[in-house]
């Protein structure tokens, strides 16, 4: 694999473009140079079509990232009766030549470069440019965001520990060493800082927006223990976004409907999956789905924590695998229909409301947490009565809440992270096999990926991480 400058490809940028012919014969397509990239807005929406497709790429929303934060957690387990994928990261058994791991690196800096073109295009301003910069520098953002959490340490436990190089220019000689991660969440912030004030307030939910921007924020100000941040943040999408909840008897039907919506209904931002542009059967929603590979299997100690009248209950079905009864995933329950798939959700109303709830807590708001966390959790249960609790178990209830609300949408694992808590395990009915440790410790060295020695290979200026 080539060392990750030279990810500055633009195959699919001109694959989905409708550029003149001359444009396609005057370099071979891996050598384009800046100037000649972009020369008008045209180009600019080709470049950011292709960043969305990138996004969708399996190593990244498309399957690995949602999977990572649930499998190596314990929302999940791998059945026995499986595809033999992603079992490396289930067992705490990954190297620093791990496929998986390797194939997320290298993607994620396929989408930083191409973003990297749209930026720092010389396309004049204008509302639509303005527009188009402004969705490339949120999607850098969020892939910063994922790298620097996944293969460095959190932010606070130690924000100058090694981060990930950071690549902000097309430079195909560069061997950049890694940035700090404090430097890493330095140029996130600007990123979203910066698009604030490029974006529109509103397009459906395929697309980035001011509001997913800002969404965003509030993610990132969580992760840095910024709470003031993280509330701000949260409260402008709250009391401006116009986003809504699905009624209890809704949820379902929520998750149904495949398609991107303008209602504003739940979801800010998704990965579009329709008829055309999917990931076929290699999707994320076939790695759960029993009519495609099935492998996933919702825990039996997750399940439990949802009671009989929580809406959530309804994303299970109760089924066989490997002749063992397991708690099969419904949240993907579109693989068969061929006119559009399960789009992948990348940030939710409900995950900023419970932002809301442990920022306030955090910040010894403890009515204003309440206050949040229970105009959620009564939405999804219109029979629960509501949580009063305070202290350390309003913080856990609070936990819980996200736990049982972004299940199988890769949260869990990071969450884990940075609250510093062990992943522990419940081995119910034997789900887990002998062999799977139940347990990984917040000082185990596997915490945190290791950095792939192809790319060491080719830029010794990058350190590995402990233990690898």
């Amino acid at each position: 694999m080539k060392k990750i400058l030279f990810f500055v490809s633009l195959v699919v940028i001109i694959a989905t473009s409708s550029c003149k012919k001359k444009f396609l014969d005057l370099f071979p397509y891996d050598q384009v140079p800046q100037d000649k990239a972009i020369i008008d807005e045209a180009g600019m929406q080709a470049a950011v079509n292709g960043l969305y497709a990138q996004l969708r790429n399996t190593s990244l929303f498309g399957r690995s990232l949602p999977l990572y934060g649930e499998i190596i957690a314990d929302n999940v387990f791998i059945s026995t009766q499986n595809s033999n994928r992603y079992i490396a990261e289930f067992n705490y058994t990954y190297t620093n030549t791990n496929a998986d791991m390797l194939g997320t690196w290298g993607e994620a800096y396929k989408a930083i470069l191409r973003a990297n073109n749209v930026i720092n295009s010389t396309v004049a301003s204008s509302a639509n440019a303005n527009q188009l910069r402004g969705e490339a520098l949120t999607m850098r953002a969020l892939i910063y965001f994922e790298l620097v959490n996944w293969y460095a340490k959190q932010y606070v436990v130690d924000p100058n520990a090694e981060g990930v190089p950071l690549l902000l220019t097309y430079d195909p000689f560069a061997k950049p060493n890694r940035a700090k991660v404090s430097e890493v969440y330095v140029q996130i912030d600007k990123d979203l800082n910066d698009a604030l004030g490029l974006l529109n307030a509103t397009k459906n939910s395929s697309y980035v927006t001011k509001y997913v921007a800002r969404a965003l924020q509030s993610r990132v100000a969580l992760f840095k223990g910024d709470w003031d941040g993280a509330k701000t943040a949260a409260l402008d999408v709250v009391n401006n976004g116009g986003y809504t909840l699905a009624a209890a008897a809704n949820l379902f039907a929520y998750w149904k409907n495949a398609a991107p919506t303008s209602t504003k209904l739940e979801t800010i931002f998704e990965i579009t999956n329709d008829a055309v542009n999917n990931n076929g059967t290699n999707a994320l929603a076939y790695f759960y789905d029993q009519a495609g590979y099935g492998d996933a299997i919702g825990s039996d100690d997750l399940y439990n924590q949802y009671s009989a009248t929580d809406a959530r209950l309804g994303l299970f079905i109760t089924g066989v695998r490997a002749s063992q009864t397991v708690r099969i995933v419904n949240k993907y329950p579109n693989t068969s229909n061929a006119a559009d798939k399960d789009d992948v959700k990348v940030i939710r109303y409900a995950e900023v409301l419970l932002t809301l709830a442990e920022a306030y807590f955090h910040a010894s708001d403890e009515t204003n947490a309440l206050l949040y966390l229970n105009k959620f959790a009564k939405q999804r249960d219109p029979s629960f009565a509501g949580y009063a609790s305070t202290g350390s178990q309003l913080l856990d209830d609070i936990m819980l809440e996200r736990r049982k609300e972004l299940a199988f949408e890769g949260m869990r694992y990071l969450d884990l992270q940075r609250l510093k808590r062990n992943v522990a395990r419940v081995n119910i009915n034997n789900n887990y096999i002998g062999i799977t440790p139940l347990t990984l410790p917040v000082d185990n060295f596997r915490r945190i990926f290791p950095i792939p020695q192809n790319e060491r290979d080719a830029n010794a200026e990058i350190s590995q991480n402990q233990g690898y």
